[in-house]
């Protein structure tokens, strides 16, 4: 059983694809010959960020103490990080930390960046998204529903930057429920907790990760998970099934590289990531 302090990150997905620059198995056996860049494409404090800060120690460590830096690269819904990673160099040693919102944000025309610029790695991390209020303000789901109810257009949220995973869960909920709320974008998530804190917006819509330790504080809580199932950590909260809205949501995030990147780095990427059989993981389970 999966806890909210234990993290398995399952490399699911993994991806190679061929390029046509050719490197011998010497020079990927003598990778990283240089520092390598963990360009997180989202702000300080989010579940992307966290990702990244997690697998850091252990990549390090599996590469025999390679030095890594990471920078974390929020503009333009990440684009800068992706734009980054694909004009640099195809040696292995930038790599793009992404969520779903590289998706999200290619569909809205934000990000010019796409599978014919980068090469996923892995994808190693799946997160459920979820409601999340001030318990003073909200103690439950029923409460923030009645006076959403009862307070047409004054129910704000917040979240991420438009047509990011926080933003397309908010317009899932509002046209599934048919409440009338309104959306505030934020450059992190660090931000739009701090509003919900301070009551300046009714809540947030995000995944579980980035509040783990504010909810373990009792500061934030979920009220909604969007979810088939309860999960579970949080057996008590309801799940947007129950409602019988059509909406189950998620944010997955994945390692990408130049496209170009010789195909025996990647494989040597590959099999680096790998290696990380029971990390920390961000997906809870369903309660039985």
């Amino acid at each position: 059983m999966l806890t909210k302090s234990t993290f398995k990150m399952a490399t699911l997905g993994v991806a190679l694809v061929s390029v046509a620059t050719a490197v011998n198995a010497d020079d990927a056996a003598d990778y990283p010959t240089k520092t390598i860049q963990f360009l997180v494409a989202a702000g300080a404090g989010g579940g992307t960020d966290n990702f990244a800060r997690v697998v850091r120690p252990m990549f390090e460590e599996a590469l025999g103490g390679a030095n890594i830096t990471v920078i974390n690269l929020p503009s333009a819904s990440g684009a800068l990080a992706h734009q980054r990673t694909a004009t640099g160099a195809a040696d292995g040693h930038t790599l793009d930390f992404a969520s779903t919102t590289l998706v999200t944000s290619l569909a809205a025309g934000q990000n010019p960046i796409g599978l014919d610029q980068l090469t996923p790695v892995a994808r190693m991390q799946s997160d459920v998204m979820a409601l999340f209020v001030n318990p003073e303000r909200y103690p439950d789901f029923e409460s923030f529903l009645e006076y959403a109810k009862e307070n047409p257009g004054e129910v704000t949220v917040g979240g991420t930057h438009t047509a990011s995973p926080d933003h397309v869960s908010f317009l899932s909920l509002r046209d599934a429920s048919g409440l009338d709320m309104n959306f505030i974008p934020y450059d992190s998530t660090g931000n739009a907790t701090a509003n919900v804190l301070g009551n300046n917006i009714d809540a947030t819509t995000t995944s579980l990760s980035p509040l783990l330790s504010y909810m373990e504080a009792g500061q934030m809580m979920p009220i909604l998970v969007f979810s088939d199932e309860r999960l579970a950590d949080y057996p008590d909260v309801p799940t947007t099934a129950e409602y019988e809205w059509d909406l189950t949501d998620g944010n997955d995030r994945a390692i990408f590289v130049h496209a170009d990147t010789p195909e025996p780095l990647l494989k040597r990427l590959e099999d680096t990531f790998k290696r990380f059989t029971t990390l920390r993981s961000t997906r809870h389970t369903p309660s039985e």
